[in-house]
């Protein structure tokens, strides 16, 4: 009986592995997205709402399955450690089992607890994290992922000295045009949105120096904002290309199968 339940186990969490399982939980959770989208327009949700919450349902059980399938065969997996209970926690603790995790949620949560309509709306936009468990799936997202862990030290970095030119920047154009403009400028935080603004190019124009020595810190700050936009950028491209690279020496490298028969006359192996 513990063997047939051990294989059982097995089978199932093999099945969780499988392409065609992978290719139909990625195909549900596109369709997720897109009746997320679609709910949005107010002649479709009156039109078609009824399926749009059926289409809600099915995917809700679906991934309830799933959860509960990967939360009782996690203890297969060979990267937790520890006995079946601790290997489970890990499970349920790690990114995508609270992915899982917060996919699902939002459905039951207004049964179990009285919330009003505004915290079920804000619960129902918790469905657009659905888009987060193709990251499970895809090879190119676990890409992505592997090149922001290596080159977090570095974005840290940038982050860090883009955050000190902000404070510096919001702080001289405080005590620039903080006379000229009160209403605009009248404390150093309201000073940081246009520093914000300005430093990432965006230039939204609600906010803006009047004043000459006010124009030429904008016009350097704006300069400056060029290159810390595209740092980060060139960081994650220049990791991104690394990879792709690794990938295909791995590919080269990989040794060729080698398939041999025996002679029929002789008796010796051929190698083809």
């Amino acid at each position: 009986m513990l063997n047939n339940k051990k294989m059982i186990k097995k089978k199932i969490y093999n099945l969780l592995h499988t392409d065609t399982f992978i290719k139909s939980i990625y195909t549900l959770i596109i369709i997720n997205v897109i009746c997320l989208i679609l709910e949005s327009y107010k002649d479709i949700r009156e039109q078609y709402g009824a399926l749009l919450e059926l289409i809600e349902v099915f995917s809700v059980i679906i991934f309830s399955i799933e959860y509960l399938l990967r939360f009782w065969t996690s203890d297969l997996d060979k990267k937790y450690t520890g006995n079946a209970f601790v290997k489970r926690m890990q499970f349920a603790v790690s990114t995508f089992g609270i992915i899982d995790l917060i996919a699902i949620l939002p459905f039951y949560l207004p049964f179990i607890f009285a919330f009003d309509l505004t915290i079920v709306r804000i619960l129902r936009l918790f469905r657009l994290l659905r888009i987060f468990k193709i990251g499970r799936y895809s090879k190119s997202l676990k890409m992505i992922n592997s090149i922001l862990k290596e080159t977090k030290a570095e974005l840290m970095l940038t982050v860090f000295v883009t955050f000190i030119l902000l404070v510096l920047s919001s702080t001289l154009m405080y005590y620039i045009e903080s006379d000229d403009q009160p209403e605009k400028f009248a404390n150093i935080g309201q000073a940081f949105w246009w520093s914000v603004a300005t430093l990432t190019t965006v230039g939204y124009g609600d906010v803006y120096p009047v004043t000459g020595l006010g124009k030429f810190l904008s016009a350097i700050i704006a300069l400056i904002g060029i290159g810390f936009v595209a740092l980060p950028t060139g960081i994650i491209s220049s990791a991104f290309i690394e990879k792709i690279q690794e990938e295909r020496a791995k590919k080269k490298k990989k040794p060729k199968k080698v398939v041999s028969c025996t002679c029929p006359n002789c008796g010796k192996i051929i190698e083809k």
